[in-house]
C-alpha cells in the first residue's frame, strides 16, 4: 500500500505540473486522480496507525521512554516517522480540499502541485531508507 501512495502522489504531481504548465483544463480524470490520491493516503494512514499501536517497538518506547529515546532508531520509528507521515497526509488532505474548491483550472493545478509536492518531500524525509544511518529497513518486505 505504501508504494501505491507514492505512485498515486507522483502521478497527481505529474498531472498537476503538466496541467499547470500547459494551461490545460482540469478534467474529470485530474479530479479523480486528486481524489484517489487523498483516499489512498487515508487508507495507508489507517493501516499505519493500526501497525503503530500494535508495534512492539512503540510499546517498548512508551514503557521505557527515558532509555528508548536515546536510541535513535527507536525514536525514529516511534516519533519521527509517524509524526512526519501524519503531517504529510494532513497536507495531502488540505491540498486536495483546497484544490477542489478553487475556481480556475490553473489555481486547481497550482494548489495540487504545491501541497502535494510539500507532502512528497516530507514523505521522502520520513522514509526509513536502507542506506540511512538512522533506520535500516529493506525496500521490500
Amino acid at each position: 500500500m505504501r508504494w501505491l501512495v507514492l505512485a498515486s502522489l507522483i502521478l497527481a504531481l505529474y498531472r498537476a505540473y503538466r496541467g499547470y504548465s500547459t494551461k490545460a483544463t482540469f478534467s474529470k480524470t485530474d479530479n479523480t486522480i486528486r481524489h484517489w490520491t487523498a483516499t489512498i493516503a487515508h487508507i495507508q494512514l489507517m493501516i499505519g496507525m493500526t501497525l503503530y499501536f500494535n508495534s512492539p517497538i512503540v510499546r517498548y518506547f512508551m514503557q521505557y521512554f527515558k532509555e528508548a529515546v536515546q536510541r535513535f532508531e527507536m525514536t525514529f520509528f516511534s516519533l519521527i516517522h509517524s509524526t512526519l507521515m501524519l503531517i504529510a497526509i494532513v497536507l495531502i488532505t488540505i491540498g486536495s480540499a483546497k484544490s477542489k474548491r478553487q475556481t480556475t483550472d490553473s489555481e486547481k493545478f497550482r494548489t495540487m502541485l504545491v501541497w502535494f509536492s510539500v507532502s512528497l518531500l516530507i514523505i521522502f524525509i520520513a522514509i526509513p531508507w536502507p542506506f540511512s544511518p538512522f533506520a535500516h529497513r529493506p525496500y521490500f518486505r
